[in-house]
């Protein structure tokens, strides 16, 4: 199922594999059979699909390979435990029937949801991004990734009906053929077709699609749909465009890793910046994450003074990476702005744990992992967009990207977004494609194009209709693009995450009574 997200966006084939995985679920007699399926599919798609994070732990953390291959694992595995519940979730829900396939997709959005929750979250790899692409992304403006990753589960809840209205109708029909042999042969096809008995969860299932032939045309008429809207809202023009845009600059710098942290590369980085910069007469120049790395404080008064004089003579504002803050206090991964508008900071409020801030209990770990500056302070939860270039631009750092009930908080308000990231700790791995993919479903919930600055790549404006213009990995160059601020309001600015979570939720509580109701009536 990895092949669905990007760099391959093979978008048919997560509600395909999804399909698949439903039927095990609806075929499943007890619990832990659900939940053993849910886990083995997690366990092999999370391991495929976030492998960088050994790649981070070990190449990039110092950590011994042995140790990096076990915290890897441990940690695919907990993923996974999420795919578990969710099986055993819609089992427990639906003991029996064809309502198990139709609250499989709501406890799927529940659990992909419930990833955002644990040690700060991680929604990496949330099914609705492997549709960015499809026509099923128009329901990013109206209920955001989530409510994609619904409607796609719904999809493959509906390919499964379909597959088991084909099997079902084939082994009905050669059942039928088997009653006029002779009973020993008969008796043997019937083990090999392998009938369900009446105790059997799937046997309902068998009886409805052998029953109700227009539950297929029904089934295909709700993919069908789904799409049409989809399209439709991808059509719509939420937003509106502001003022006549600008030009911009987005600096890759391509610092490797084992540079950007060394006492005697720190002048070399600065020098590169400096000229990067100096290169360029956009409006607005963005740089990546860190790409100063060390605080603000410790930066040579007259490096300042360059930046600030070169922003001056062409009438430009500079986003810098950069730590603020002291070691003392607290210090915070932040965004600095320099130039002819007046001087503001984004501080980052949403922390990786382990790489940004160690979880309580777990500070035996810096023993193990070599990651400077681990410490961070959060910065404040409401954080006002930065008035620079003529726009108001909504700044996030890294995996913040992911957050969008996060970032819309800025928003109507922001005409711009902002992301500045260093995917050089995950090397040339699937890490920096899926990132992007997550900032393409962004700028379709929001409706607002995105400047993402990167130390690697993928450095790359993203439209507000989910397309991009990039520049290529792991060189060394500016990415010159003309941005349009954009105004106004989409759904999901509006309402976030909430909407879909909520009715999911009651929805399930609604099925789990009324099922409960049923059975001690029966």
């Amino acid at each position: 199922m990895v092949g669905a997200f990007a760099p391959l966006d093979w978008w048919p084939l997560a509600p395909i594999c999804i399909a698949i995985l439903f039927i095990h679920w609806q075929e499943a007699i007890h619990l832990r059979s659900a939940f053993l399926s849910g886990f083995a599919f997690g366990l092999g798609f999370f391991l495929t699909g976030v492998s960088w994070v050994y790649i981070s732990l070990h190449t990039y953390g110092s950590m011994p390979a042995g140790l990096a291959v076990l915290a890897t694992l441990a940690f695919c595995s907990g993923l996974a435990l999420f795919v578990g519940a969710t099986g055993a979730i819609t089992a427990l829900v639906a003991p029996r029937g064809l309502v198990r396939l139709c609250v499989a997709p709501f406890v799927w959005l529940l659990l992909d949801w419930a990833r955002t929750l644990p040690l700060n979250g991680f929604p990496w790899l949330a099914l609705g991004y492997s549709q960015v692409d499809s026509p099923l992304a128009g329901f990013a403006p109206l209920g955001g990734v989530y409510a994609v990753g619904l409607v796609s589960a719904i999809c493959a809840s509906c390919l499964a009906y379909l597959a088991l209205a084909v099997r079902t109708r084939y082994r009905l029909r050669m059942h039928g053929a088997a009653t006029s042999m002779p009973k020993a042969e008969h008796a043997t096809q019937q083990r090999t077709l392998r009938i369900p008995d009446a105790g059997h969860p799937a046997q309902p299932v068998a009886q409805a699609v052998g029953l109700l032939p227009r539950g297929s045309a029904c089934a295909a008429l709700l993919i069908g749909g789904l799409c049409l809207i989809g399209v439709w809202s991808h059509q719509h023009a939420w937003t509106t465009p502001v003022g006549t845009g600008l030009d911009v600059a987005l600096v890759q710098g391509n610092v490797p890793l084992e540079f950007k942290f060394s006492r005697g590369r720190y002048e070399q980085t600065l020098e590169r910046y400096a000229q990067l910069i100096e290169s360029t007469h956009a409006r607005l120049v963005v740089l990546p994450e860190t790409a100063i790395p060390t605080l603000q404080s410790a930066v040579d008064s007259r490096y300042w003074a360059r930046l600030r004089a070169h922003a001056v003579r062409t009438n430009a504002d500079l986003l810098v990476g950069i730590v603020t803050g002291d070691f003392a206090a607290g210090y915070f991964n932040a965004v600095v702005s320099i130039g002819v508008s007046p001087e503001q900071v984004y501080r980052k409020r949403h922390l990786v744990p382990f790489g940004e801030y160690i979880p309580l209990g777990f500070q035996w770990i810096l023993s193990i992992l070599h990651i400077p500056m681990s410490s961070f302070t959060a910065g404040p939860a409401a954080a006002a967009p930065l008035a620079v270039a003529g726009e108001q631009v909504g700044l996030n750092i890294c995996y913040e990207e992911a957050f969008g009930s996060e970032i819309i908080a800025a928003l109507p308000r922001a005409t711009l977004l902002a992301n500045v990231s260093n995917m050089a700790w995950f090397g040339n791995s699937l890490a920096p494609a899926q990132h992007l993919e997550m900032a393409r479903m962004l700028a379709l919930e929001t409706g607002r194009d995105i400047l993402r600055a990167t130390n690697t790549g993928a450095t790359a404006i993203v439209r507000r209709d989910g397309s991009t213009q990039a520049l290529p990995g792991f060189v060394e160059g500016i990415l010159l693009v003309h941005a349009q601020g954009y105004e106004g309001s989409t759904p999901y600015v509006m309402g976030g995450d909430r909407p879909c979570v909520l009715f999911s939720a009651l929805l399930l509580l609604a099925i789990g009574i009324a099922t409960r109701v049923r059975a001690r009536k029966a």
